[in-house]
């Protein structure tokens, strides 16, 4: 069975964040991290910092909370990392 992620990513201040998703973390976020695409929004931003991930075995379910988080303001996003991640480490370590 496969896992489906949603992650986001974030820039060296966490001033910007993206929230994607994936049904293989570790591939994406090289991805992210190399800039493969220059246009894309993540390497015109910088965000290059893994800061947080959920897992789902569901796709659908995946997509909905996907979809929940990318309406979530800003304040909201900010304190879901830093109870997961209260320091924003880079977590593809």
């Amino acid at each position: 069975m496969k896992n489906y992620y949603i992650y986001f990513m974030a820039n060296f201040n966490s001033k910007v964040i993206y929230i994607g998703i994936t049904n293989d973390l570790r591939r994406r976020v090289n991805e992210h991290k190399a800039k493969i695409n220059e246009n894309c929004f993540t390497a015109k931003y910088n965000c290059n910092r893994l800061v947080y991930y959920e897992v789902f075995r569901c796709p659908k379910k995946a997509i909905a909370r996907e979809k929940q988080l990318m309406n979530w303001k800003r304040e909201w996003k900010n304190e879901l990392i830093g109870k997961f991640n209260p320091r924003w480490d880079d977590l593809f370590k």
